[in-house]
């Protein structure tokens, strides 16, 4: 069975390993590759879990690592020219932004060394191929998505909304299932993370100010694209078309 292709989540965590590596240590003897390894083998990002002695072995992500030195304009040599597009693309995105993506890369990590939440996130599906575009990856992606669903906090938002509003309505665009659609709407509304995917922290606990009770269609539109898009930024927008 051809092992799987490299997801974005991994290029970040290789391409970050990358650059604090000087290139005559790229090698699979290298203690950081070995643990960007087992890292790699824990991930729960592709949809048939692979188990064989190849999938991200040292070897493979030393080769992965090697393929940046055919894009890096600051190596001197030609490096491993059989590098994807996805590289390149990652590549040109971060090479400029390092401090960024380190913060990202350890944030995937962080994820990775916490078994009960890899567990959760494991069963989060990823829809960002139905439309969705974060830079970030999907493992932040599906950690913001797992914070959405904590069932116990999205109801103490609700009754807090209640309270203090005496109705359920989106917080963009105001609208209200309960006057649309009478008893069937009752009680309904979506809840979103409001903190940005590059500034989520694995170990931080969800407040109520981090979540906004939102209707389906700004919900979609809110993780359109959420290296940006934030609740202020959608209201203009609504605000803008009435």
């Amino acid at each position: 069975m051809r092992n799987p292709k490299w997801h974005r989540d991994e290029i970040i965590l290789a391409l970050d390993l990358y650059f604090r590596t000087k290139p005559g240590n790229i090698s699979a003897k290298n203690p950081e590759v070995v643990k960007l390894s087992k890292i790699l083998n824990k991930l729960p990002i592709h949809d048939v879990f692979v188990v064989n002695n190849e999938f991200r072995n040292p070897n493979g992500v030393s080769l992965k690592m090697s393929n940046f030195l055919a894009i890096d304009p600051g190596y001197p040599g030609k490096g491993m020219v059989s590098y994807s597009k996805l590289d390149a693309e990652v590549f040109e995105e971060f090479v400029d932004s390092k401090e960024l993506l380190h913060k990202l890369a350890l944030k995937i990590r962080n994820a990775v060394g916490n078994s009960n939440l890899l567990i959760q996130l494991s069963k989060i599906e990823d829809d960002i191929e139905a439309g969705y575009k974060t830079k970030e990856g999907s493992i932040l992606y599906k950690l913001h998505k797992y914070r959405e669903r904590n069932s116990a906090i999205v109801k103490k938002k609700k009754n807090k909304y209640f309270r203090e509003n005496g109705k359920l309505e989106c917080e963009v665009c105001g609208f209200n299932f309960n006057e649309i659609y009478g008893d069937l709407g009752n009680g309904y509304i979506e809840c979103h993370h409001k903190i940005a995917l590059s500034q989520l922290d694995v170990e931080a606990i969800t407040e109520l100010d981090d979540l906004a009770l939102v209707c389906a269609n700004c919900h979609r539109m809110l993780h359109r694209n959420m290296s940006f898009m934030d609740i202020r930024d959608l209201k203009l927008i609504v605000e803008g078309t009435k």
